[in-house]
């Protein structure tokens, strides 16, 4: 293996590790009730089908025709009243209404103040997602200087790599800004 492989692949896993802790943030924050649907609210909740617990977009379609309803249309008839109870046994607090073929979800709007304090509990989220950016970038560095002492890279290439590895940093925590930022507006929209 070639100095310049190792500290490119230390590069490599950086940014692969970096992008994963960005597209946990989105699928945990397109979980969260805005007061506007989304089928990603209900896409992975637990429906005990048959004795097992299953994700509810295994067991039916999920869509979001209009701004406040979700329509759920499961593939199995007999699957309605078991999709119904885990809903309403989420935290989602959300009130399921059926005709016997498509489960009717109506989201309610947010009052102003819960908007509030979910922009604030959410951005502690947001907060923990920039840290372990962060720590990835120090594992990485630590691994590069490493290399350097152990003199598999010199020290120009330590530089170029932790300059690499700083632009990295800076790209996924400005995608996590403006992710957080375009959530922020959506949350506080009426």
């Amino acid at each position: 293996m070639t100095s310049e492989t190792s500290d490119e692949a230390i590069l490599e896993n950086a940014a692969h590790r970096m992008s994963q802790s960005v597209e946990f943030l989105k699928r945990d924050l397109n979980t969260v009730r805005t007061g506007r649907a989304t089928p990603a609210l209900v896409d992975n909740l637990m429906v005990e089908y048959y004795g097992t617990l299953t994700p509810l977009n295994h067991l039916a379609s999920i869509s979001a025709p209009e701004a406040q309803l979700i329509l759920i249309q499961p593939w199995d008839k007999q699957s309605i009243q078991d999709i119904e109870r885990s809903i309403m046994k989420s935290p989602l607090n959300l009130n399921p209404s059926n005709d016997g073929s498509i489960i009717r979800l109506p989201i309610p709007p947010l009052s102003q103040e819960r908007r509030h304090e979910l922009v604030k509990t959410l951005g502690k989220t947001v907060e923990q997602s920039k840290t372990a950016v962060r720590n990835v970038r120090r594992d990485a560095q630590d691994k590069l200087r490493a290399l350097e002492k152990m003199k598999a890279i010199s020290q120009d290439e330590n530089q170029r790599a932790q300059a690499s590895l700083q632009e990295t940093t800076n790209k996924h925590t400005a995608e996590i800004e403006s992710f957080w930022d375009s959530k922020v507006e959506e949350m506080m929209k009426l």
